[in-house]
């Protein structure tokens, strides 16, 4: 293996995000009846961010078909 395929194997990290934490600390909230949220809101982390991606795409589509 070469040093540049080593670098690269190195720096490709994954693991948990930030959503992902953020969803496992309302499901404990959730669990321990801290808060009485919806489900919804819940697991807003896991859905929240694809749903926002999906609205800013659409949103570049319209524009890109006025702006021609």
């Amino acid at each position: 293996m070469s040093k540049k395929e080593k670098i690269i194997i190195k720096n490709s990290g994954g693991g948990i995000g930030f959503f992902s934490y953020l969803f496992l600390v309302f499901l404990v909230l959730k669990l321990t009846s801290v808060i009485d949220w919806s489900w919804w809101w819940v697991t807003a982390p896991l859905w929240g961010p694809l749903i926002i991606a999906l609205i800013v795409i659409l949103i570049i589509c319209v524009v890109s078909m006025f702006v021609k």
